[in-house]
């Protein structure tokens, strides 16, 4: 996998800004078939920060009902957590 392709978008809610601030932590939305090697070589390449660890989490489909009936299904999809050395840091919409 291209290491270019890893890194779909980042994700934006108010806990991973708080995240971001307190713990050092960015969460990137990320390819489904990428492990967390392939997450902390695309980071670090990209940003140009020090990756100190990587955490990976899956969201599974879900199934949408309307009226009791199965009416398709919500794709899933994978998030990574990814940590920064003390000092490295993302500025991913700062001054906007």
């Amino acid at each position: 996998m291209n290491l270019n392709d890893v890194l779909l978008r980042p994700l934006l809610t108010e806990k991973t800004t708080m995240l971001k601030d307190e713990a050092r932590q960015v969460t990137f939305m990320v390819a489904p078939g990428a492990n967390q090697l392939q997450i902390e070589k695309a980071v670090e390449q990209t940003f140009n920060v020090k990756v100190q660890k990587v955490n990976i989490v899956r969201r599974r489909p879900r199934r949408r009902f309307r009226q009791g009936r199965l009416i398709g299904q919500q794709s899933g999809w994978k998030k990574a957590y990814v940590m920064l050395a003390p000092g490295d840091k993302i500025d991913l919409f700062e001054g906007v």
